[in-house]
């Protein structure tokens, strides 16, 4: 008996040394609330509005949609396949008007994984090289001594690692070497802020190559990457709780969660994170879909690296629609937003007068219709992306930052954000 109570005196000991990320549970109501807001996207099934992401957060959670989550499914192969490995339909171009990205590739491919499928077949094989490829062109671009940029972005380049990886495929130690680098030389921040969820992906890839062995060669500076990530994020936390901001907080959970760490406040971190998103559930923040498929996870203690052996036979619980409150008869408030767009010449600065509750994207639509003002998105997993603002396009390494004046960055996109009355709303050319 001594030898084991040796061996259980020591395993409290080192239990006592390691703190875990424990995210209690959350009142069921505010889960189903948040799976709700997913439904409606699951009846958009264009090529440009399909998310992979929403299938792998339901999955990965305690709700189920049913009929309608296998329809989707249904829906991502077939438009994936006719864009990424083409058919013999002659209307492919009326379906697929681009190929996805090397980032919705990657979600496409964890998708598959969390319906319990195997990339393996020719077709599977074909998916695996241009992931592959995608990978190798970015390898390119950043260049033999790290002076190129990226054609996408860390987050993207994370995102296809993790992706190969659980689906047990083995990327080049040079590839897995580019991300190394960037952890390593602070490459993950912008203006000197930590982007959260991009470090987040990283440390979630690096984490799924450590449990696999893969890239051995790599696995000191695996281990090193992964301890440097978690230490950033950490210092990241606001005192509200979130790491970084609301919106990144859960993949940065999702990471933290499986990354127990010694000598570290990493529970009480953890559980603070938990009450800042609580208060951000009862307030409805959360409604793009995006964010949603990222957070349903955590609130029901998985993350990405479930998908490694993922439990396609867990009960789920069927989401219910949500009811439509009856109209209280409440006149809507007309409010007053200002656009301001300084990167131009000459400047532009406008007041609209529209209906509170209105979106940012409304108020564009408004501009444009009565103030002669132009803008052109691109559609993305996020929603509409900007692409140009008065006629001036965005260049390599930039984008139009939203700005609420004078100098708070808005969280949203233009479809999720609405502005309060009065709001100066700035448009910023900026480059990265």
């Amino acid at each position: 008996m001594e030898p084991l109570k040796a061996l259980l005196l020591l395993s409290g000991v080192l239990g006592a040394l390691t703190e875990f990320c424990v995210i209690p549970q959350m009142d069921s109501q505010l889960v189903q609330n948040l799976g709700q807001r997913l439904s409606p996207w699951m009846d958009r099934v264009s090529s440009e509005q399909l998310n992979p992401s929403i299938y792998v957060g339901l999955r990965l959670s305690s709700l189920q949609a049913g009929t309608k989550e296998d329809l989707y499914l249904h829906s991502l192969k077939l438009t994936y396949q006719q864009c990424l490995l083409g058919s013999a339909s002659s209307d492919d171009s009326t379906v697929c008007q681009t190929k996805p990205s090397g980032g919705r590739l990657a979600l496409y491919l964890l998708a598959l994984r969390a319906n319990c499928e195997f990339i393996g077949s020719r077709k599977g094989d074909r998916l695996v090289s241009q992931l592959k490829w995608f990978l190798e062109d970015e390898k390119k671009a950043i260049g033999h001594n790290h002076e190129g940029q990226l054609r996408t972005s860390y987050y993207q380049y994370s995102l296809s690692i993790l992706a190969l990886c659980v689906h047990q495929k083995r990327v080049h130690d040079s590839v897995v070497g580019k991300l190394l680098y960037a952890v390593e030389h602070d490459y993950l921040s912008y203006q000197g802020h930590l982007s959260v969820d991009t470090a987040a992906m990283a440390g979630l890839a690096f984490t799924c190559l450590d449990r696999f062995s893969f890239n051995p060669d790599l696995r000191p500076r695996i281990t090193t990457a992964i301890e440097t990530v978690r230490e950033k994020i950490l210092k990241a936390q606001t005192p509200e709780g979130d790491f970084g901001n609301r919106y990144s907080t859960p993949l940065a959970l999702q990471f933290l969660m499986v990354s127990p760490a010694p000598g570290v406040e990493l529970g009480a971190a953890c559980l603070k994170a938990r009450a800042s998103l609580q208060t951000s559930l009862q307030d409805g923040a959360f409604q793009n879909p995006m964010m949603i498929s990222q957070l349903l996870p955590v609130l029901n203690h998985k993350t990405y690296l479930d998908l490694i052996f993922p439990d396609c036979q867990a009960p789920r619980a069927m989401l219910v629609p949500a009811v439509e409150e009856p109209s209280s008869g409440h006149i809507p408030q007309i409010i007053s937003v200002t656009l301001e767009v300084s990167s131009v010449l000459p400047p532009y600065r406008q007041t609209f007068f529209v209906l509170s509750g209105s979106t940012l994207e409304d108020v564009l639509k408004m501009a444009h219709d009565i103030g002669g003002f132009t803008y052109g998105t691109q559609a993305s997993l996020s929603g509409p992306y900007l692409t140009s603002v008065l006629g001036k396009e965005v260049g390599d390494r930039e984008f139009w930052q939203l700005l609420r004046v004078p100098d708070t960055p808005l969280l949203h996109g233009i479809a999720d954000y609405k502005p309060q009355d009065g709001e100066t709303i700035e448009f910023r050319l900026v480059r990265w």
